[in-house]
């Protein structure tokens, strides 16, 4: 995960990591999704709480409003005991489960899947992109970006990055109108088949309850989980 996360900072105007004595920002003010931090000491309510002023700092300085400290834990189903029940200034969010499968040889490649650029697979993603739009892919980039067309439109997408013999998947989406056909699952086969291709030999991703079901039904098992705080002045009331 912190591997990609170095990898897509080249690709956002101003995007840098930072080491802090407790924790790992990732600062992107141009891309609001990515400003989350990983705790890198034991999680502690001491430990959280020194890791997010320091944090608030950081985010601040780059004109970040908006940004999110992931807590490691061990519990490995959504409703497991967080590991803190407070971190002062922040309010308590998400959480994802982290999983991983053993790759094996014989998975299915599809035909619809292209490579294209990060930003063309994120779009796609969100909404459909014509099948002649989609740009070549990213040739300077450590980050692999796919996008399943259908009927002439991309419309699922997914990143991968690829560290020792490890392939880690992001931003797995589909465009709304899109969903429940089963575009997923066959844009995830064909990336775990290129990646065992490629001598990846296991995979990871973080899931949210959205995705559960479609990561377990293709081998994927949970280890950990993310528990996820935000800033509490940048939480809105309805």
């Amino acid at each position: 995960m912190l591997g990609s996360w170095g990898a897509l900072a080249t690709l956002s105007p101003g995007a840098h990591l930072v080491y802090t004595r407790t924790s790992l920002a990732a600062v992107y003010p141009q891309w609001a999704p990515l400003n989350n931090a990983v705790l890198l000491d034991p999680p502690s309510e001491a430990s959280a709480s020194e890791a997010a002023a320091e944090l608030a700092s950081i985010y601040a300085a780059a004109g970040v409003p908006t940004w999110a400290l992931w807590l490691p834990g061990p519990g490995t189903e959504f409703d497991s005991a967080d590991v803190v029940s407070r971190v002062d200034g922040m309010v308590r969010d998400t959480t994802t489960l982290v999983m991983t499968l053993d790759l094996e040889n014989g998975l299915p490649t599809d035909s619809a899947v292209r490579r294209t650029t990060v930003w063309a697979a994120i779009l796609a993603g969100d909404e459909p992109v014509a099948e002649h739009k989609l740009p070549a892919p990213d040739t300077h980039s450590d980050i692999q970006a796919w996008a399943l067309v259908s009927n002439g439109f991309a419309v699922t997408s997914a990143l991968t990055y690829t560290s020792g013999c490890d392939v880690g998947i992001y931003a797995v989406g589909t465009a709304p109108d899109w969903q429940r056909r089963g575009l997923a699952r066959r844009l995830m086969l064909h990336v775990l088949a290129d990646a065992h291709r490629r001598g990846a030999r296991t995979a990871s991703l973080q899931s949210t309850g959205v995705g559960e079901s479609l990561y377990r039904s293709l081998g994927f098992h949970s280890v950990g989980r993310y528990e996820e705080w935000v800033a509490s002045d940048s939480v809105r009331s309805p």
